[in-house]
């Protein structure tokens, strides 16, 4: 392939080609046909467990759908209370490119995106830096001072010089799968236990520089904004994120991120077998999916119990117990130790130990909606927008502006933040939030009247406060890579942890915090019931079971 092939979400651990897979015309695998209408039992209604659900449904197996709060996850969109304006994602807001398997099915559902308004991107009207105290503003990299390219030639010079950078690139974009595994199986035994702030201090690039260049990479970082809240996390899961372009080229969805869940749960498919024409998620469960998990336990067998029986039980909040053949955990895990009772033999003790050892993000965001985009207003004396995308090393960290089109209400992200800074806005409820950040925004914008162009009232959200999750997304720390790989690895062990419970999620994937995980886990779960069942892949088609042992996790002693 050329150098100007696109990068793809190749994930380096395995790197087994999922939009390949899902756009072949030979379908992703069938089930034997006296199972059709089997139940299977799909635990959350995010995107994993969606996806998941609409594949054994197309497939001719009746998928039953648990969910303890809304349909979509942590796709949620709010209209902001007494406005009109766009959609607040509280959750997911931006989707790469790359993430190829999220598209196969946005593109499928026909969801209209837009340019994410991400920092010195064209996307964005302008952006502000706001570090200790002095302000610097720019469209582009270029128009910032010097000191601010040589941090981003540091952080270009500190992954080339360790990580092998352009040559995993290279190998992803010719898919040149063995190569993505040779390189990324040299640098998981010599990166498993640094964490991404000891990468960077060790680095040439930036131990040959004052700590300042580390502290301003740290405030500001490339792509979406700083990178410091990860500082703690291990420096594979960053390298990743940057092998595979997760944090350029994104799109937001118009209408609101849950456009895409309401479309999982909503569309029909003509490949769909068994089911008559037209069959969607939703008119397999009447409307509305099943509520609240509170037990998943064994179903006793004896000694004379039929092949194919149903092994595991879920209870509901209303009580009522159903049995299942197979069922499908997406939810975040760490709810199988809290809010879950889960018999203790569903799992072995490997298995239990990663899933309590998964570590989640803190994330909040607080919104508000505005007359119109005032922001692309001139400033007479500079000639320059009066306010732009800001990123600062004050509470708010991240400020993003959403335009609705002209003279039209619009919105802005007052503050987006991560671990220890969403902490700090943990106690303040949303008009509280709105106040401090709208009172540092004029910090930096004296001359802006913010807060005269608010509309109605502020919407919030904490992930790490919301009942039904425990965080906004899985990211590991240095040491847990073996965790990792036991959770992912879960869907092709078979009957180790008998009987037929798989895991699904983005907290099972290797990708953290991007849909895509999500996706990919789903498909995954898929084929191991499909498996699980009997049933096979086209034999030009093979699935992520099937090629598992050829391109597997690398195992650490």
């Amino acid at each position: 392939m050329p150098d100007s092939a696109p990068i793809t979400m190749l994930t380096p651990d395995f790197p087994f080609p999922y939009s390949d897979y899902l756009a072949n015309p030979a379908g992703i695998g069938s089930v034997p046909s006296d199972l059709y209408g089997t139940e299977v039992a799909v635990i959350g209604a995010g995107v994993a467990g969606l996806v998941a659900a609409l594949e054994l449904m197309k497939m001719g197996l009746k998928p039953v759908v648990y969910e303890a709060s809304s349909i979509g996850g942590r796709l949620r969109g709010a209209q902001i209370p007494g406005a009109e304006g766009p959609v607040a994602d509280l959750g997911a807001m931006r989707f790469p490119m790359s993430s190829r398997a999220f598209w196969h099915y946005a593109d499928r559902l026909g969801i209209e995106t837009c340019a994410f308004p991400n920092p010195l991107t064209d996307a964005s009207p302008s952006t502000v830096v706001d570090i200790a105290g002095r302000q610097y503003e720019g469209r582009a990299l270029e128009d910032l001072p010097p000191f601010f390219q040589e941090v981003f030639r540091a952080w270009v010079d500190c992954l080339e010089e360790r990580a092998d950078f352009s040559a995993m690139r290279q190998a992803i974009r010719d898919h040149d799968l063995h190569r993505v595994k040779e390189i990324w199986n040299e640098l998981v035994p010599r990166f498993d236990d640094m964490s991404f702030s000891h990468y960077l201090a060790t680095s040439r690039a930036f131990s040959e520089l004052p700590f300042e260049y580390r502290e301003a990479f740290g405030q500001i970082g490339f792509g979406s904004g700083g990178w410091d809240v990860s500082f703690p996390n291990s420096i594979l899961e960053i390298l990743r994120v940057v092998y595979m372009k997760c944090e350029d080229d994104h799109r937001r969805i118009i209408g609101g991120a849950e456009t895409f869940t309401r479309g999982l749960w909503t569309s029909s498919d003509p490949s769909t077998v068994h089911w008559p024409t037209g069959t969607t998620l939703e008119s397999l469960h009447d409307g509305s999916p099943l509520g609240e998990v509170r037990r998943l336990a064994r179903v006793p067998q004896s000694p004379d119990s039929e092949a194919g029986a149903e092994t595991v039980a879920i209870t509901d909040a209303n009580g009522t117990t159903r049995r299942y053949r197979a069922v499908i955990v997406t939810c975040h895990k760490g709810l199988l130790s809290t809010r879950i009772d889960t018999e203790e033999g569903l799992f072995d003790p490997g298995t239990w130990m990663a899933m309590r050892r998964v570590h989640y993000l803190q994330s909040s965001k607080t919104f508000i909606a505005v007359d119109r985009p005032f922001w692309l207003d001139v400033d007479p004396t500079t000639g320059k927008n009066v306010m732009g995308t800001t990123l600062t090393d004050r509470i708010t960290r991240g400020t993003y502006l959403f335009d609705n089109g002209p003279d039209m209400q619009a919105m802005i992200c007052l503050s987006y933040t991560w671990c220890d800074d969403s902490l700090k806005w943990l106690p303040l409820d949303a008009d509280e939030r709105a106040s401090v950040a709208l009172r540092t925004l004029a910090d930096i914008y004296p001359d802006v009247d913010v807060a005269g162009h608010v509309l109605g009232r502020p919407i919030t959200v904490s992930w790490e406060d919301e009942p039904h999750f425990m965080g906004a997304f899985k990211i590991n720390l240095p040491g847990h890579y073996r965790y990792q790989r036991r959770l992912y690895a879960h869907f092709v062990r078979g009957g180790a942890d008998d009987p037929g419970v798989f895991l699904a999620g983005d907290d099972v994937s290797w990708t953290a915090g991007w849909v895509e995980g999500a996706v990919t886990t789903g498909i995954n779960a898929v084929w191991a019931v499909m498996n699980a069942f009997g049933g096979k892949t086209h034999p030009d088609n093979p699935g992520p079971g099937d090629r598992f042992d050829e391109l597997a996790p690398i195992l650490l002693p």
